[in-house]
């Protein structure tokens, strides 16, 4: 009795309360971590002034509208075979644009886009998102280029 009395008295080990034990499996293949990144389409930037004659631009608070229409005539005639308002077609969706790109990016994307492409980081992702197909030139002049920016700006 007084041996089974012993037993019963040893100090059983203490628990923590709430404490919850995981058992770990282990795998045969590691488990990878996905690292998501933005799209070029999507990555907001409005540091980057590209490449090109653009250097410094200020725009109005207030949009021209009369400006905006001009662009808005000049985009449906250049710039449609390849953009489409809301939407991604063979080339970026010009939706929200001024929110992603500088004033100044945005201009000499349209008026530069060749050195764009080869030397503006963010433009080159852009042709490697859109299945490498470059922005055909337009020949758009310096006010036509600044009409369609007029435009987007319209598009927010």
């Amino acid at each position: 009795m007084l041996i089974l009395l012993i037993f019963n008295c040893k100090e059983a080990p203490k628990k923590e309360p709430n404490q919850i034990k995981i058992k770990s499996q282990k795998t045969e293949q590691p488990i990878s971590k996905k690292t998501e990144t933005l799209k070029a389409s999507t990555t907001i930037d409005l540091v980057n002034k590209g490449v090109g004659p653009i250097k410094s631009m200020t725009l109005n608070s207030e949009i021209d509208s009369g400006i905006a229409t001009k662009g808005a005539a000049i985009f449906k005639k250049m710039c449609t075979a390849c953009h489409r308002v809301g939407k991604k077609y063979i080339g970026p969706n010009p939706s929200g644009i001024t929110k992603r790109r500088s004033p100044e990016w945005i201009m000499n994307m349209i008026l530069n886009h060749e050195e764009m492409i080869s030397k503006d980081p963010l433009a080159k992702k852009l042709l490697v998102e859109f299945n490498s197909a470059p922005m055909a030139n337009q020949n758009l002049t310096e006010d036509e280029a600044r009409a369609v920016l007029e435009y987007f700006r319209t598009l927010n």
